[in-house]
């Protein structure tokens, strides 16, 4: 089951493990069964700490794990490989004894929630999102004795899929009613099953010191401002939803310089690890509502709560842009889907639709057309604007078709799951309609700036902001970077060189001018 490479990898881990822990598998004499029982014994040869025992459970094939004779709060139902891997492995270590690195308030605050809270959470093993909220729910179980947890593969019980009309994951379940849908992170989750937990951090965060720097998101290019920031000295903090931005929502990296090939969720890690060891003063799990100049730089947070600072760089990111058609928001994970790597698994052996013509959309098809039965790629323009490399290898796939001079108009549904997709030809102008089960929309980005409007920033009819080429905007002491700019290319490695200039750019401002436009005061330099 484990090559040896992996078993010496994990080998390595499991010495980590401080107190002895059980793995509870409950098991049939199906293959996968079969298989997951293989898995537990190889896992549980690896280390003399580890027990394991043959039990009855609600869903089998499955294993629980817990420390040596308590009752497990954590769970896998389905064989928890691919992406979901190091879920387990971390949620061994966990069990065994091994501290987690989550801020140990955060970790305070969960071990206090108080009630019954009872997760289940729907994945699909190549969904790169699914790891985030696994991961998150099983440190809240492992931290809170009143708090449940079990991962499950939605592709061995389609039976449950297909009854509660899962159609796109993560999606997860608080006693057994559903509770959020995609990616959440920690802070998230735990702010909406906490109540007041929103209003104590508002409060505390409005009793910040001004930062010298205030970097606004952590994407590649919020994560370069940071440390370009943090590297002169001065304080620096940074804000954001989460860490990673778009790079969580991508899977192979492979013209990242230097590096061959990585993974989105592995580089948004490195990115925040390296952000960590500047002293950096990191707030998570915030979304901006404001912003405004003084005699300092003012950033509302919807929240509720404000930060200040003498200068800020803006590196929102984008998100992907919506069709905008009929159908498409009541259909959303009901057959409307924005992750092929995600979702695409929900729809074996279906004909489901690809919008898009560029990169995204043509590398979405071509990954479909593995699991899929068949693929239409519905493209506007006249020509696919995609790499000549993929457009190759998507036209000699059987399974796909390529639509161009097409506008969808409508996405069509019975109710409660998508059945087919309404287009124009842009030539003859005849509507035309398919039938199909799935529809990914892969059309470009829309820049995460609306809440700017207000601010008097300059930007462009596509929201985008205006800079410079120091990554200076409009506002002085306002800096942006990355795909949320006017910057051509929407790119890793332009970002974060974008970043890195918007920092030294904002730390050149402070010290040739306050933000009130008078001689600088001193700047607060760490000591």
């Amino acid at each position: 089951m484990l090559d040896a490479n992996v078993k010496k990898q994990l080998d390595t881990y499991l010495q980590n493990i401080v107190t002895p822990i059980e793995i509870s598998v409950s098991a049939d004499s199906s293959p996968k069964a079969v298989e997951l029982n293989n898995l537990a014994s190889e896992i549980s040869d690896l280390s003399s700490k580890i027990e394991l025992k043959q039990e009855s459970r609600k869903r089998t094939p499955s294993m629980a794990i817990a420390p040596a004779g308590e009752t497990p709060r954590v769970s896998f139902a389905g064989i928890p490989m691919g992406h979901e891997f190091t879920s387990l492995v971390l949620a061994l270590l966990q069990a065994g004894g091994h501290p987690s690195k989550t801020d140990p308030e955060l970790q305070e605050q969960i071990r206090n929630i108080q009630g019954e809270f009872h997760f289940e959470t729907y994945i699909s093993l190549s969904c790169q999102n699914c790891p985030d909220v696994v991961q998150a729910l099983n440190l809240m179980a492992k931290l809170n004795p009143n708090i449940t947890h079990e991962m499950i593969d939605g592709a061995l019980f389609q039976e449950e899929v297909d009854e509660r009309q899962i159609m796109a994951v993560p999606a997860v379940y608080l006693n057994g009613e559903h509770f959020g849908q995609g990616r959440m992170s920690l802070e998230e989750i735990v702010a909406k099953i906490d109540t007041g937990a929103e209003a104590r951090k508002a409060e505390e965060l409005n009793e910040r010191e001004p930062y010298d720097v205030l970097v606004l998101g952590g994407g590649p290019a919020g994560a370069a401002a940071a440390i370009y920031a943090a590297r002169k000295g001065i304080r620096t903090g940074l804000v954001a939803e989460r860490f990673g931005g778009q790079v969580m929502d991508t899977v192979g990296i492979e013209n990242f310089i230097s590096v061959p090939y990585t993974e989105g969720p592995k580089l948004a890690a490195s990115l925040e690890q390296h952000v960590k060891e500047y002293g950096v003063d990191i707030i998570t799990g915030q979304r901006a509502a404001e912003l405004k100049r003084d005699k300092l730089i003012e950033l509302q947070l919807q929240s509720g709560a404000t930060l200040a600072s003498k200068s800020v760089v803006l590196a929102t990111g984008a998100r992907w842009r919506e069709l905008g058609v009929p159908g498409e928001a009541e259909y959303r994970t009901k057959g409307v889907a924005y992750c092929p790597h995600c979702d695409g698994p929900f729809f074996k052996g279906k004909h489901v639709a690809v919008i898009g013509g560029g990169n995204s959309g043509i590398e979405a098809a071509i990954d479909l057309a593995g699991i899929v039965k068949h693929v239409t790629v519905l493209e506007f323009a006249d020509t696919l604007r995609a790499d000549e490399v993929l457009v190759r290898k998507a036209r000699s796939m059987a399974n796909i078709d390529i639509i161009t001079n097409a506008q969808t108009t409508e996405v069509l549904g019975d109710g409660s799951k998508v059945n087919g997709l309404q287009y124009t030809d842009r030539v003859s102008g005849e509507s035309r309609q398919l039938d199909l089960a799935g529809v990914f929309v892969q059309i470009g980005l829309v820049p995460n700036t609306e809440f700017l409007k207000d601010s008097g920033l300059e930007m462009n009819r596509m929201g985008e902001i205006v800079i410079d080429n120091r990554g200076a905007t409009s506002i002085p002491g306002v800096f942006a970077a990355g795909d949320a700019t006017t910057v051509p290319y929407k790119q890793i490695v332009i970002s974060m060189g974008a970043g890195a200039t918007a920092a030294l750019g904002a730390f050149d401002h402070l010290i040739r001018t306050s933000v009130s436009d008078e001689p600088t005061e001193t700047l607060s330099i760490a000591s």
